[in-house]
């Protein structure tokens, strides 16, 4: 080891003094520029091995005062992290812009090590202090940086590696960094994009936080990325003045720093006024309205929300009124709901018992295929209704690890169990309080947690691990699943009595292939996948394709689909010929064809062209169908696939599948 630190030393020495020049990339490198702060600003020996600087106990509670409106949202993002990085040896930070550690989690397997490193609540991470470092070189480079190892400045930290990503407040300014360090050898690239992940959602939950007594606009240029990490947002006061922005809003306004927007009106922005956008979110039940940017025509989806405050005063007149009218009459107005149908009877029957059970303290269970819509079904019942500003809480209880679905569900209090967030976590029942509660999958919820689930539902209370005191809370529950739930019971891998307090209402989703209104969804679907190219449509042939194809995979794999012939299409009109590869080995669909050029055809010898005029008349026989032609042939597709090439047998504009 000390052979290593002192290759490591001289290695620092060499680069800063020039004797390494040769690569312009690495002189220019954040790292290196470190380095020369370290050596010749702050005058450090790559050696040092002072104590560290650890603040009082005093100042360590002034700082986390001071930030605590980020750091009670980045403690929930952090316990977050901590659990997709569980496993790992990794110590989860937030520093304040100082470079004082104000909040630290660290997996009891990094614990000694981390310990060692210094990394530790009230450490000083600065820098100044401990040389080129995830935290402080992100707070000076004010960028995100992954630190490996070596590229550390001081020989003490060369073991491990760091991944910082910075905190803006809606003034531009960093006023915090997350940092993830470890001794593992785990993709820097991949824990760096998670990091960001983080930081977006406090950045977003703070500025939310930091201005609901104010008027709100969320929006994006695709409306289903309205509500993610992705949307802008901007806060306006009643007169429609910007009082602040997020940096996602920046950036897709094309614009540089706040003060580029801040005192800006609504109206030098887009071309609707904040009432009129307000008023509309709330008759179409807060779905993305499009609107237009005033200088460079873009288009964006946006969402207004008004203030939390109850003064009345504040609010537009507009919005006032728009409230008052959507609770009054809820159950007669157009909701999201009614967007689902586009004619079929069964999916009419589905609309109308959810819109019975409304606003009505009715469970509802949902059955379906995979990929028919329960989630999109499950959101439209949630924003139809006076629960559409509070939270919709999703969870697939087949994708959370038994070992974790607990905790993801109740929550737990600090030091429940062995690895536990320090501040302990809500869980997602909790988190869902006042909103839904979307329970995907129910049918692979393990048997053990049933019986906790069903004592939640019927006494409205959780209690989180850990805890002897039971929250109240009030939530929707909306559950889906595409098993046989009486048959799980049978097996006695379902309780019977969660079976039926879940069963109020159970709506069956029918599959794209049952639907009798496919062709009017499938053009609904087109139009809004190419919400950007207006004039995209879709041939005969293409939509006969569509409608003889039994899509396994229902309304997902049909977006999918429509999605990448948009993406890859050679005109306006969608063909056959567009079709992805493996939709049309998948569909055994095969391509009609004419003869190509005669010069072409004068390439053949007398064998191939033979073969050629037998190929063609058994592709005829079988009305196309390269599956029926492969199997009489006694060959694979692709085979056949590649003698149709070699023959030169072009497309014509047919298509048939099995």
């Amino acid at each position: 080891m000390l052979e290593v630190a002192a290759d490591h030393i001289r290695h620092v020495h060499s680069v800063v003094q020039g004797t390494l020049t040769s690569d312009e990339a690495v002189i220019d490198s954040p790292i290196t520029r470190s380095w020369i702060r370290c050596l010749n600003e702050y005058r450090l020996d790559p050696d040092n091995r002072d104590d560290l600087l650890i603040v009082s106990r005093t100042e360590l509670e002034e700082r986390q005062e001071r930030l605590s409106d980020v750091l009670v949202v980045a403690k929930k993002e952090m316990a977050n992290l901590y659990q997709q990085l569980a496993g790992s040896g990794y110590a989860i930070m937030l520093a304040d812009c100082d470079g004082v550690v104000l909040n630290y989690l660290c997996d009891p397997a990094f614990t000694h090590a981390a310990s060692a490193s210094g990394l530790r609540q009230g450490a000083v991470w600065t820098e100044r202090y401990q040389g080129t470092n995830g935290m402080g070189t992100c707070l000076l480079e004010k960028a995100p940086i992954a630190i490996h190892k070596n590229e550390h400045f001081l020989a003490r930290h060369i073991s491990i590696s760091s991944s910082a990503a910075p905190i803006f407040n809606h003034r531009g300014e960093v006023v915090a960094v997350l940092d993830a360090s470890s001794e593992s050898r785990s993709n820097r690239q991949h824990i760096l994009a998670l990091i960001n992940m983080s930081v977006q959602m406090v950045e977003n939950r703070v500025f939310q936080h930091q201005f609901r007594h104010e008027c709100l606009v969320r929006f994006h240029s695709r409306p289903e990325f309205v509500g993610t990490l992705s949307e802008g947002a901007i806060a306006f006061n009643p007169a429609g003045t910007v009082l602040g922005a997020t940096r996602n809003a920046l950036f897709q306004l094309g614009l540089c720093t706040p003060a580029d927007i801040y005192g800006r009106n609504i109206a030098e922005l887009f071309n609707v006024p904040l009432a009129g956008l307000i008023e509309s979110s709330i008759k179409k039940a807060f779905h993305p309205t499009p609107i237009f940017e005033v200088q460079g025509g873009g288009r964006f989806f946006a969402v207004a929300c008004a203030p939390e405050s109850s003064g009345r005063e504040a609010r537009p007149q507009a919005l006032v009124r728009g409230s008052r009218k959507e609770v009054e009459s809820l159950e007669d107005r157009r909701t999201p709901l009614d967007d689902l149908g586009f004619g079929d009877k069964i999916m009419r029957h589905n609309i109308q018992a959810a819109k019975r059970v409304l606003e009505r303290d009715v469970p509802i269970l949902l059955y379906g295929e995979t990929g028919t819509g329960k989630e999109m079904f499950a959101k439209a019942i949630h924003f139809s209704g006076s629960r559409a500003n509070k939270p919709f809480v999703a969870i697939n209880c087949a994708s959370i690890p038994e070992s974790l679905i607990e905790s993801e569900l109740f929550g737990y209090k600090p030091g429940a169990f062995t690895g536990a967030s320090r501040d302990g976590q809500r869980g997602k029942i909790f988190q869902a309080n006042g909103g839904t509660l979307f329970l995907d999958e129910i049918g692979d919820m393990p048997i053990l947690l049933q019986a906790r689930l069903l004592r939640t539902l019927e006494e409205r209370e959780v209690l989180p691990l850990g805890s002897e005191t039971p929250i109240k809370v009030d939530i929707r529950i909306i559950s889906a699943t595409h098993c046989d739930l009486p048959k799980k019971i049978e097996k006695n891998e379902f309780r019977e009595d969660l079976y039926y307090r879940l069963q109020g209402v159970t709506i069956s989703l029918p599959s794209l292939r049952e639907r009798a209104d496919r062709h009017k969804l499938i053009a609904h679907l087109l139009a809004k996948e190419c919400s950007e190219d207006k004039n995209v449509e879709m041939d005969k042939n293409l939509l006969e394709v569509f409608d003889r194809y039994r899509w396994p995979g229902n309304l997902r794999q049909l977006r999918n689909v429509l999605r990448t012939m948009i993406a890859l299409r050679e005109s306006d009109v969608l063909t056959i010929n567009d079709l992805p590869p493996d939709f049309v080995n998948a569909a055994g669909l095969c391509k009609t064809y004419d003869a190509p050029p005669v010069e072409q055809l004068e390439k053949l010898n007398p064998l191939e062209s033979a073969q050629r005029e037998a190929l063609i008349h058994e592709l005829k026989q079988s009305r196309w169908n390269i599956s029926t032609v492969a199997k009489k042939l006694k060959m694979s597709r692709n085979t056949l696939y590649r003698r149709i090439q070699r023959l030169n047998i072009k497309g014509r504009n047919k298509d048939v599948v099995d």
